[in-house]
């Protein structure tokens, strides 16, 4: 069964699903507060849904016999039929998208002791003696936080970020999307709290439509802390990402909270901005280096988990922290394949760079236009080179030619098609740090790439689905000779499909997760 948001005629919240407390008492979540406050506004499952609007499938209706006539002619009739529901195993759940004014007590007026409202009463203590046993297992009165999502006796997380998952925008946003996922799917409770509050849409709508909390707005920019220190109680894990994200909250959370606190690195940030530094020599790169490092040093040493993407900073981490748990997580992961790709590699054309405005793309297309891209345009004065995702980037757009396309903004649709119209991906990447999503994006569009070490750093390659080289030269030579080798792009497009089968299968990430999280 599933009911909607109900507001009263001034605007003010009226329920945002019922609550029954342990002794049988019913209440309105949230009666008179704002309706759009985080916490009314995540699909979640409730104890019960006010009777003036509801859905329930014709068939379960008649199989429980519609509602029972001991409540005739109203009240409890509705919260009777909620543990009806749970008693022949499904659930009864609240969606705010859907949303009804509804003008209390006009049916049959608030009087107690006159007309139908009398049966209010009498109706309670026929529904405490029926789910006496029932309500046993019930929240404790003004427990709100458990009670207005059914929360007792179910593990919590709590995911701390810097913002909403922008999952179709860059890779870290898909990767932390893609596990938030996950963790609903292994049955968890999930609040997101992004560190800049904002109510980035449609993402912060997709994942309140999926079940998940999250806490955005001024009330918790400005309280935010205190928010931590009376609910951390709650919950069974903190995971938390990025280092300048978890440098702030660290400390009040190592305070308060009692359960496994996990730390999602993304990547090793003081190595990206060092390696960044060898490339440009800008001294302030390498003095954010230093001091990130202190910072990543410092979280390392005091969370439970460590989990991060790629083999090298698997090694990195467990050779500098011995006694630490580490964990190579995927940084996407698939559970089926893509069908119906175009493997006559003589009927695609052009190439192309998926990355966002990140400085190691940004480096690495300007370094492949200055050094490879001549070399290649002596031989296909044709073809066409597409830059996708850059964001208005100003040293981007200037590329913008007869050869070079720039498309900024592109759907996951609109991207498919690139991924299957062009023969070849490449990811000319000179610094960085972490599994980079462009990689394993490609290989799992089964499209032939062309990359450098640091490209494929901490990625295990024996599948053939990349070529790597980081001579300018030796790349322009090797992507010529490759454009037109329609058996060699056929065989490492099927690398491609295999690569994704052994190291990022949505599997693998469930199992690895589930060391540490159940």
């Amino acid at each position: 069964m599933v009911g909607s948001k109900f507001l009263f005629p001034n605007g003010k919240l009226k329920e945002a699903g019922g609550i029954v407390w342990n002794d049988g008492e019913p209440e309105n979540f949230g009666k008179n507060k704002k309706a759009n406050m985080p916490e009314y506004n995540y699909v979640k499952e409730v104890d019960y849904i006010s009777g003036a609007s509801f859905i329930i499938r014709k068939s379960l209706w008649e199989i429980i016999g519609g509602f029972d006539e001991r409540f005739s002619p109203s009240y409890f009739e509705d919260t009777d039929l909620a543990f009806t529901l749970r008693k022949y195993g499904y659930k009864v759940m609240y969606q705010p998208k859907s949303t009804v004014i509804h003008y209390e007590g006009i049916s049959n007026g608030k009087d107690l002791k006159s007309g139908i409202k009398k049966y209010q009463e009498r109706n309670k203590e026929i529904f405490v003696d029926k789910w006496k046993n029932e309500l046993k297992s019930q929240e404790n009165k003004f427990n709100y936080f458990n009670a207005r999502d059914r929360g007792y006796g179910k593990n919590r997380i709590l995911v701390i970020d810097i913002f909403v998952p922008s999952f179709d925008k860059n890779a870290g946003g898909r990767c932390t999307f893609l596990y938030l996922n996950l963790f609903i799917e292994i049955g968890l409770k999930v609040t997101l709290m992004p560190n800049d509050f904002h109510k980035i849409e449609p993402y912060t709508t997709i994942l309140q439509q999926k079940g998940i909390e999250v806490l955005y707005g001024e009330k918790f920019k400005k309280n935010y802390k205190i928010w931590l220190k009376d609910n951390l109680h709650y919950f069974k894990y903190v995971y938390l990402q990025r280092p300048d994200n978890t440098n702030l909250n660290l400390d009040i959370i190592m305070k308060y909270f009692k359960g496994k606190i996990i730390y999602f690195a993304h990547d090793l940030h003081f190595l990206r901005l060092y390696r960044e530094y060898n490339i440009t020599h800008n001294e302030k790169k390498l003095k954010d280096s230093e001091f990130i490092q202190k910072v990543e040093n410092n979280i390392f040493s005091k969370v439970d988990v460590i989990h991060v993407v790629g083999n090298f900073e698997l090694n990195y981490l467990k050779e500098n922290y011995p006694n630490k748990i580490i964990r190579n997580i995927p940084l996407f992961f698939y559970s089926n394949h893509l069908s119906n790709i175009e493997k006559d590699f003589s009927k695609r054309k052009d190439f192309i760079f998926v990355g966002s405005s990140h400085s190691p793309n940004i480096d690495g297309v300007l370094w492949f236009y200055k050094e490879v891209f001549p070399n290649i345009l002596k031989k296909f004065q044709d073809i066409i080179w597409y830059i996708i995702g850059n964001y208005n980037n100003d040293e981007i757009n200037k590329l913008e030619s007869k050869n070079i396309k720039i498309k900024n903004y592109l759907s996951d649709e609109e991207l498919y098609h690139f991924y299957q119209k062009c023969r070849i991906a490449i990811a000319p990447l000179r610094f960085g740090a972490g599994i980079k999503g462009k990689i394993v994006e490609a290989a799992y569009n089964q499209i032939p790439v062309i990359t450098t070490s640091i490209g494929v750093e901490g990625l295990d390659n024996t599948t053939d689905a990349f070529i790597v080289e980081d001579d300018s030269k030796k790349m322009s030579e090797i992507f010529c000779d490759l454009y037109s080798n329609y058996t060699k792009l056929k065989l490492m497009s099927d690398s491609g499909k295999l690569f994704i089968e052994k190291f990022f299968s949505k599997n693998k990430a469930k199992k690895i997760i589930m060391k540490d999280i159940n």
